[in-house]
């Protein structure tokens, strides 16, 4: 029997989920069906109540659900116990909801073996301080950076992530008009890109060498991401090769084989040049 699962987010027409996980099953000989589900906000848990109760056997979850989906699991792995937000869910073979959390896995990933860029002993600025930058924190902290400074528009929050977070490196809150100095990698964990609209951080940050990162990703360059090429960072990533990464890394969890991810990113980015 075809095996179920799904994205669910709200929005949700734009993810790529589908299409990925479509390729993995191709190229690992699984047989599955995967699909995008759109949930009303006040929906989440009758929703993935009636999905695993029609045969559902996992689903990811995007914006704005994964704290709702950490509250919805009944066991967790290490990094979602840590993260305390979530963007996989698996159903165990008794029942109960495993889950996990790949979005740092898959950002790592993409960052160090997709791009060859280091992140060992280099100053980090993460822009947020909701469920996508507490996702990440932790494997970016475990490639060691000399520093990773968390900015948001709220500086509680900033502070609280930091001091959670702080038993694994050199961790620390700040307002975005009060950041200091330049910072080797920057990475844009808020949703602004969605939207259309731009962390207010200052060009003083950037220098050419400055790798920007955005979790995002769109047919365009996203807003943050044009914003640093025109204040002259020379390389610009956007979040498309970090979706494809950390749906791997569910693809594993779900079906024990991990499939191959680069040709799927080189899909993926010739479809986008040529629309």
């Amino acid at each position: 029997m075809t095996d179920l699962y799904a994205v669910v987010g709200n929005p949700i027409g734009h993810s790529k989920s589908p299409q990925i996980h479509t390729a993995f099953a191709a190229q690992t000989r699984q047989d599955l069906l995967y699909t995008a589900q759109l949930v009303p906000l006040d929906s989440f848990d009758s929703a993935l109540n009636k999905f695993f109760k029609h045969g559902g056997c996992g689903v990811n979850v995007t914006v704005p659900f994964k704290e709702n989906a950490w509250r919805y699991a009944d066991e967790f792995t290490p990094r979602a116990q840590r993260a305390q937000a979530v963007n996989t869910l698996k159903k165990m073979a008794d029942g109960r909801i495993l889950a996990d959390n790949t979005d740092g896995v898959g950002l790592v990933r993409d960052l160090t073996v997709n791009h060859g860029v280091a992140l060992n002993g280099k100053r980090i600025l993460l822009l947020g301080a909701g469920g996508a930058v507490r996702g990440v924190l932790q494997p970016l902290l475990e490639q060691q950076p000399a520093e990773l400074i968390i900015a948001n528009r709220t500086l509680s929050k900033a502070e609280m992530l930091a001091k959670d977070f702080a038993d694994l490196g050199n961790v620390k809150a700040s307002e975005f008009a009060a950041l200091d100095g330049t910072f080797d990698v920057i990475i844009n964990g808020t949703s602004a890109s969605l939207s259309g609209d731009l962390p207010p951080l200052p060009a003083s940050v950037l220098t050419a060498g400055t790798v920007c990162y955005d979790m995002m990703y769109s047919a365009q360059t996203t807003i943050f991401n044009q914003w640093s090429l025109d204040n002259g960072v020379q390389k610009v990533i956007d979040g498309l090769g970090m979706l494809v990464e950390q749906a791997a890394e569910a693809f594993a969890l779900w079906r024990d084989v991990r499939p191959e991810t680069k040709t799927v990113i080189a899909v993926l980015r010739g479809e986008r040049r040529h629309r």
